[in-house]
């Protein structure tokens, strides 16, 4: 049975996962936004995270000035997948952590290599 969180406690949770990532990585996210959104897209339904955006290392010298990349949390299938509170706390970590990766241009392949897909 899926537990229950309210929406301020998971958002604290989403920030004690931003604030656990390492000093010398959070210093190189750039341009990001992180938002919690209630359900993943129809078309994917078991999606815990989405990184929606342009990769650093594909980023183009003259990206100054665009949108944020977006990082997006799905709410409803982390509470879904999680036995416990602190399930839910280590699923939210590693699904930072795995966008945050996408981010920096790693992909679903070499995540899963390093033991975060």
């Amino acid at each position: 049975m899926p537990i229950e969180l309210s929406d301020d406690a998971f958002d604290e949770m989403v920030g004690r996962a931003l604030d656990g990532l390492p000093d010398e990585l959070a210093r190189l996210v750039d341009n990001v936004v992180v938002l919690v959104e209630p359900e993943a897209p129809a078309d994917d339904p078991d999606l815990l995270g989405l990184y929606d955006g342009l990769a650093l290392t594909e980023r183009p010298a003259n990206h100054a000035g665009m949108l944020p990349d977006r990082i997006l949390l799905f709410r409803g299938p982390l509470l879904d997948m999680a036995e416990t509170v602190e399930d839910l706390e280590e699923e939210v970590r590693i699904t930072v952590v795995h966008e945050v990766a996408h981010h920096f241009g790693l992909d679903d392949d070499r995540l899963h290599e390093l033991g975060w897909g």
